[in-house]
């Protein structure tokens, strides 16, 4: 088989759902109501956050999911077309299309409930290696094991360099089968929480070095407000959060941060430059409603050189 020129930068594979956004003036107690201050839907899910997300910041993305044949799934593909996200590699189901419930208090909490339906019937078999072998970038998150290491394959088959996000349920897998995918990709991107879920270590930094250890090359820790630490066979880092004046909504706050880091190095920064970058965009991201809310490249280096100035 002949595959074209890597034409694609980022080929995201995962998750694509649907998110209903709730914000309430507080998170009510069991037999208790409380007010919607405001509602929103619209597609979601990791693989599509940062599929967007990457093409807000200038890179050329596709998107590897599945989707059910309903409404829901529409949304998906509309939003998707909408931001000129390549979906030759969405897969339909006849399987009801996955969503998420986002519950945001006026503080910014969220609370979340999930249904994957169709998400996690993306199988191995349906993985497109020819989007993938024109891609230089794919990042993985919260995928079924079994398809993740087939597209693992296909990555190192095509020289694609490759993330990885386990996400909130698939951290908690047994060890075993996480090191046979932390093995073979060149970038863990997890919060703090997830790592001691895979590590079973209360100290992430113990947990970076286990990463390395089992044959990553970058171990990034996303400790919100906090910062993010990052540590490789030369580096070892903490690198703070850009602080903003009011939290609206961390929903794919996350998702923001993995779509800027890979920007920041497709475009050839160092690491620490571009995880500030990444910060920076997950900064701008939740000062605003909606996983998709993210800046455009022009707007983080705005920012970044206004940080700079006022330090």
């Amino acid at each position: 088989m002949i595959y074209l020129e890597k034409n694609i930068d980022l080929v995201a594979i995962g998750h694509a759902l649907v998110d209903i956004r709730i914000v309430v003036d507080r998170f009510p107690h069991p037999d208790e109501e409380s007010n919607v201050v405001k509602q929103s839907w619209g597609s979601g899910g990791s693989a599509v956050n940062v599929a967007i997300a990457g093409k807000k910041l200038g890179l050329s993305t596709a998107i590897i999911a599945k989707i059910g044949y309903d409404s829901f799934g529409r949304i998906v593909v509309e939003d998707l077309l909408k931001e000129n996200v390549d979906i030759s590699g969405l897969r339909v189901s006849f399987s009801q299309t996955g969503f998420t419930i986002v519950v945001i208090d006026s503080n910014g909490n969220i609370m979340m409930y999930g249904y994957k339906g169709a998400a996690e019937e993306l199988e191995p078999d349906n993985l497109s290696e020819y989007v993938i072998s024109r891609s230089r970038w794919m990042h993985i998150a919260s995928l079924r094991l079994d398809t993740t290491l087939r597209a693992l394959e296909l990555a190192k088959k095509h020289g694609v360099k490759t993330s990885w996000d386990p996400g909130r349920v698939l951290s908690q897998r047994p060890w075993n089968e996480l090191k046979e995918i932390i093995s073979r990709v060149d970038v863990v991107l997890a919060n703090e929480n997830e790592y001691r879920n895979m590590m079973g270590e209360q100290d992430y930094r113990v947990g970076a070095r286990k990463v390395l250890e089992s044959g990553a090359k970058i171990a990034v820790v996303k400790r919100g407000e906090r910062g993010v630490y990052v540590k490789t066979e030369d580096l070892e880092e903490e690198i703070p959060a850009y602080l903003v004046k009011e939290v609206v909504d961390t929903t794919g706050a996350g998702d923001a941060f993995a779509a800027g880091f890979i920007a920041g190095m497709l475009r050839n920064y160092n690491i620490k430059k571009a995880i500030a970058y990444a910060n920076a965009v997950a900064a701008l991201k939740i000062t605003k409603l909606g996983s998709h809310e993210v800046p455009l490249h022009r707007d983080v280096i705005n920012f970044l050189w206004e940080a700079e100035t006022r330090v």
